[in-house]
């Protein structure tokens, strides 16, 4: 796997973003397009927020860019709590993006079960039943999940559904992910985790038994086109 290690928050960002750029102009040379499902939370928000600059924007075919999302509250999309209002202000709502390649991942008057199978027949709309990202950008939160696969959830062992929904007890609301059958179809991942806060999970992860109840993580597949971002405080 490939596990970079950075001594400043700010080159991990530049570097998040050099890859962005990078990954879109291949994808759109050779495809004509470049299908991403993004991340919420602190992170990427630096990230996407980069990317909105003139000197990255301007690197990027944004009409030929299709949004999807890794995991979201469901909540409305103007909530403060809500990954795609994150998102739509630090970069969509800053470049030219086609909106009808936008695809937020809650929907009013509709229930999270349903909008989960609605979700996925949008995905398949777009990458048909392959289902192929071409790229997926990851969180790691300090108890090793990643998206909304969270340790000891019944999603954990879900085999063919693409996207999921469920009632998530601890934090009092439900969840909407994709899971991680159809995130390990992606071409490239990149996670992004720093802080010595996941020094304890991203030792478990990487070099723990293979426990993914406890270390959801786990369940995503360390192949080609896999990258981990991490910082010396993590890493240890």
């Amino acid at each position: 796997m490939n596990i970079t290690v950075f001594d400043n928050l700010e080159k991990l960002y530049t570097k998040a973003a050099d890859t962005f750029v990078d990954l879109a102009g291949k994808s759109i040379r050779k495809n004509n397009r470049f299908v991403v499902a993004l991340s919420g939370g602190s992170s990427p928000k630096a990230i996407f927020k980069l990317l909105a600059t003139p000197e990255y924007a301007k690197q990027i075919e944004w009409n030929k860019v299709y949004f999807f999302w890794v995991d979201e509250r469901w909540v409305p999309l103007n909530d403060d709590k809500s990954n795609f209002r994150m998102t739509d202000e630090a970069l969509l709502s800053q470049v030219p993006v086609d909106k009808s390649h936008v695809f937020p991942m809650y929907s009013d008057g509709t229930l999270p079960e349903n909008y989960a199978k609605t979700y996925e027949e949008q995905i398949r709309s777009v990458l048909g039943d392959d289902g192929v990202f071409d790229f997926i950008l990851l969180g790691m939160g300090d108890d090793g999940h990643t998206a909304s696969l969270f340790p000891g959830e019944e999603v954990l062992n879900e085999k063919e559904k693409w996207v999921s929904a469920y009632y998530l007890k601890p934090q009092e609301m439900f969840r909407i992910t994709l899971t991680a059958p159809l995130i390990n179809k992606a071409e490239n991942i990149l996670v992004v985790a720093f802080g010595e806060s996941k020094k304890h999970a991203l030792n478990e992860v990487l070099n723990g038994e293979y426990n993914p109840v406890l270390y959801p993580m786990q369940l995503i597949e360390r192949k080609e086109g896999f990258q981990f971002f991490t910082d010396e405080k993590a890493r240890g």
